[in-house]
């Protein structure tokens, strides 16, 4: 389905500048995807930058010439090649988007952490996360901007037990990680199920039927047709999320949805680079193949501010 739709809010508040709080908790990623672009070739390769660099990683590419990408991509290959036998296998790329995704989700709770870690113990708390994000927001019973923050706590507040495997209320580095990015551990799975339906759930009935289903991606532009992708999507309502084709998606059909057990994105978008890159067809890729298609790899968008800083140290 497109993606497009499900974005998360990383920004967090600091610790004394208190601005809104994150708005990561009001959605998870609806499923472990490799970014929130749309994955349409023919529209761009936007989608395909971030599954192969990392989101934060595509963006500093946007910066390069396409020659300073081309040279920064035939490094990175030479990290993809683990044998260093002179060719980049479906296996190889797909361990290498792993890793990229992984990367990311770390460098984001690291970038994150000194926040929290109030007390500098190397242990985040329940106290010490609940004051620093919410602060005195708590203290205000009718908000200007129209956030109702105890309810967003007590979200927050269930999802952080749940990444407490040991019941302390004292998060790890690991528990901290789970607990903002549930979609990548299969013990949080429940809570990204759980919070999703509520989401969509408008009628708070504990089903998710067509109108919800498609109210949450799309909304209605007066007397406009519907566009073909949420026809599409109607479709896949009725086809293959209602499997039990009561009309609505209970928790165990939305589970299937956002949650694909049979599905690996990695293993899809390897195998999907090869497809596009392989010239001569033999089932593997040379640097230079991977280089020719630097567009879809990478991209390039050399911007009008000077000669862009290129790093190296980045994987």
């Amino acid at each position: 389905m497109d993606l497009q739709q499900f974005l998360m809010c990383l920004s967090l508040c600091t610790a004394f500048a208190l601005s809104k709080p994150t708005e990561k908790k009001d959605r998870v990623h609806h499923e472990p995807q490799l970014s929130d672009k749309v994955h349409n070739d023919a529209q761009s390769f936007d989608y395909d930058h971030d599954a192969f660099l990392g989101a934060e990683e595509a963006k500093s590419f946007d910066q390069l010439t396409p020659e300073e990408s081309k040279e920064r991509l035939g490094m990175i290959v030479d990290k993809i090649d683990a044998d260093k036998d002179g060719f980049v296998t479906e296996g190889e790329l797909k361990s290498w988007i792993k890793h990229a995704q992984k990367k990311y989700i770390y460098d984001n709770v690291e970038s994150q952490w000194q926040e929290f870690d109030m007390n500098q113990d190397g242990l985040i708390s329940w106290d010490e996360y609940r004051n620093v994000t919410y602060g005195t927001y708590l203290d205000d019973p009718d908000p200007d901007d129209g956030f109702n923050y105890k309810q967003m706590m007590v979200r927050d507040e269930r999802r952080f037990k749940m990444a407490d495997k040991d019941g302390d209320l004292i998060a790890t580095k690991e528990e901290f990680t789970a607990f903002l990015h549930p979609e990548e551990y299969d013990y949080m799975k429940d809570i990204v199920v759980q919070e999703t339906m509520e989401d969509i759930d408008k009628n708070a009935d504990g089903f998710i039927d067509l109108e919800e289903y498609i109210g949450d991606m799309y909304s209605h532009d007066g007397n406009a047709d519907e566009p073909e992708w949420v026809k599409t999507e109607r479709e896949q309502f009725v086809e293959f999320r209602d499997k039990n084709r009561d009309g609505k998606m209970d928790k165990e059909e939305t589970k299937d949805w956002i949650l694909p057990s049979d599905y690996d994105h990695a293993e899809a978008e390897a195998r999907h680079l090869v497809y596009e890159s392989d010239q001569n067809k033999d089932g593997k890729l040379t640097k230079e193949e991977i280089v020719d298609k630097y567009d879809l790899f990478v991209g390039s968008q050399a911007t009008d501010f000077g000669e862009a800083l290129v790093r190296h140290d980045e994987f």
